[in-house]
């Protein structure tokens, strides 16, 4: 193939995939339909493992609140947590406080977009980074989250998944992909294409507009290469299930050792200490004196 066809054919699959995205996108999305860079950041950060219609009536009952950096920023611990109650990962509201908090004190309310300040910020990294650059500023950056790669190892590099391709050279695949204009939409296409389309099983090949280029169509659809994985453990013998049981029993008021073991299945009680130091550590409760706990003021 010459650089001339090359460059032909990725042009041809951005048409088709932008004609897709225009007819079958998820536009009604709310973080979609705004370019402000804090709304976008907490969308980002309320979607990390969790699903889009969990998180629907989280987003609009935070901005409803606190709609602002400063606003969060004034925000008070305990109430950030409890608000965050049923979204898991508990630690994400508190860096998203921080976050606020230093856009605050340290940017002058002002969104710091050069990228070593804004990977500075708390609980952002390589890939909140460019989703707030592309999603906000339309940015010409590649957004790399499980569906676009899983759709760019198959279309590009033809394997079956993503985690088989480094992710060196997946990044380098999904940058050729960019159009010169509207990154955003490119990259939100190839978003919902993996989430409604290019499923991690049972993908709509059928569906696809990227059907008769995509590498790994044309090479038979290969399965994944097997590997050995580790048997499944309950959830509910998990540290992170007995951490979270706290933390919740916390949002209704104070409480007691006695009290805060008595919500523990059995096999976690004699590591109650334990798991309360390391929420201690990590901000998520506080020690309260007359051996009382509680969510940090």
């Amino acid at each position: 193939m010459t650089a001339t066809s090359a460059t032909s054919d990725a042009q041809a699959a951005r048409e088709a995939l932008a004609a897709w995205y225009a007819a079958n996108g998820r536009h009604d999305l709310p973080w979609r339909q705004i370019r402000d860079p804090y709304a976008v950041l907490v969308s980002e950060v309320m979607l990390q493992q969790t699903q889009v219609e969990r998180v629907l009536p989280y987003y609009h009952a935070w901005l409803e609140r606190w709609p602002t950096f400063d606003a969060l920023a004034a925000a008070a611990p305990a109430d950030v947590i409890t608000a965050w109650r049923g979204l898991g990962y508990n630690r994400r509201a508190l860096a998203l406080r921080a976050a606020a908090r230093a856009v605050v004190e340290s940017h002058a309310g002002a969104f710091p977009w050069e990228p070593r300040e804004l990977l500075a910020l708390p609980g952002v990294g390589p890939y909140t980074a460019a989703a707030l650059r592309a999603f906000v500023r339309d940015e010409p950056v590649a957004v790399l989250d499980t569906n676009i790669a899983r759709v760019v190892a198959r279309f590009v590099l033809g394997a079956p998944s993503q985690r088989e391709i480094p992710a060196h050279r997946l990044r380098a695949a999904a940058e050729a992909l960019l159009p010169r204009t509207g990154v955003r939409d490119h990259n939100l296409a190839l978003m919902d294409l993996g989430a409604l389309v290019c499923t991690a099983r049972n993908p709509d090949c059928g569906g696809c507009p990227l059907a008769l280029a995509c590498a790994w169509r044309a090479s038979g659809c290969p399965p994944p290469e097997a590997s050995a994985r580790r048997p499944a453990v309950r959830f509910e013998t998990t540290a992170r299930f007995a951490r979270g049981r706290l933390v919740d029993r916390l949002r209704s008021g104070p409480a007691d050792e006695a009290e805060l073991a008595a919500i523990l299945p059995e096999p976690h009680r004699p590591r109650l200490a334990e798991y309360l130091a390391a929420l201690e550590a990590e901000g998520l409760v506080a020690a309260t004196g007359g051996g009382l706990w509680a969510l940090p003021v």
